[in-house]
């Protein structure tokens, strides 16, 4: 049986948004319940553990697994594909400084007293000490009546606390597959060294075809991943709403902030795309 601590200051509420707990895993002890309002300012939410295991299910093609992340250096938990898809956004999006999955569950009464609950999927610490939590369905019904009710309960407890809260639609696919790639080149690793990053950043000063940049600084299997990690942390760009492929044209570029689009209910542009908020 899972042992819980409490913090003090938890209260029965009148409402429910008046009485907002949460809970999350301390620190190599039980898992702590605390008034949000409180944890909100203190708690590391970023640093922790999962409150809860994902849940395993049958037949499904993907399942919990680990994701590494290049903004963190350390492994991140992801329960399904659909999260580690959007994981793939946060960790390539300048704003983020901490990931975590799935770190702490929102409680709260509804209006017949009833105890409510419901984990969150990631939790993305901003430079500026703001967080976004965001949901990652496979499709707009994904979770029913409950997903949906407690997004509107999320929604209300961020605002406290000047958070966002998101339920994010599925990335297009074609946007995905390329994600997917460049994330292969996330690792510093693939910068190969310090002098081919700026030789290749130099080749791309000007707009042309992946390449010819590449082998106009020289043997493309060494070149193309030092292009790639540059791809992938926004010193290059491309447009990743069409296929890659080696004539793609490439040119310098930085990511796009995500505050802003996600503060107007938008996910972060990625390569040319906007993402949808699910209905």
């Amino acid at each position: 049986m899972t042992s819980v601590a409490d913090t003090g200051g938890a209260q029965q509420s009148t409402g429910p948004e008046s009485g907002f707990e949460v809970a999350f895993a301390g620190f190599g002890g039980p898992v702590v319940r605390q008034r949000w309002v409180d944890a909100a300012v203190t708690v590391a939410f970023e640093e922790l553990e999962p409150v809860s295991a994902f849940p395993v299910v049958p037949g499904r093609r993907w399942g919990p697994g680990l994701w590494w992340s290049a903004t963190t250096e350390r492994h991140v938990a992801a329960g399904s594909n659909a999260m580690r898809t959007q994981l793939m956004v946060l960790d390539r999006d300048p704003d983020v400084v901490g990931l975590a999955g799935r770190p702490v569950r929102l409680q709260w009464h509804d209006e017949q007293g009833r105890k409510r609950s419901w984990t969150p999927q990631l939790f993305a610490r901003r430079g500026d000490g703001t967080a976004l939590i965001v949901d990652c369905p496979s499709h707009a019904a994904a979770g029913g009546e409950r997903a949906l009710s407690a997004a509107v309960m999320m929604e209300r407890a961020c605002e406290q606390v000047g958070w966002i809260y998101r339920r994010l639609a599925p990335l297009e696919p074609v946007l995905a597959a390329n994600l997917r790639w460049l994330a292969g080149y996330r690792h510093p690793r693939n910068q190969v060294c310090p002098a081919l990053t700026a030789t290749v950043l130099e080749a791309f000063a000007c707009p042309r075809p992946l390449i010819e940049g590449v082998e106009a600084v020289g043997d493309p299997i060494e070149v193309l991943p030092a292009a790639f990690h540059a791809l992938w942390n926004g010193h290059l760009h491309v447009p990743l709403d069409k296929p890659l492929h080696e004539r793609v044209l490439v040119q310098a570029g930085t990511l796009p902030s995500s505050k802003a689009h996600t503060a107007a209910g938008l996910h972060p542009e990625t390569g040319g795309g906007q993402f949808r908020e699910v209905p």
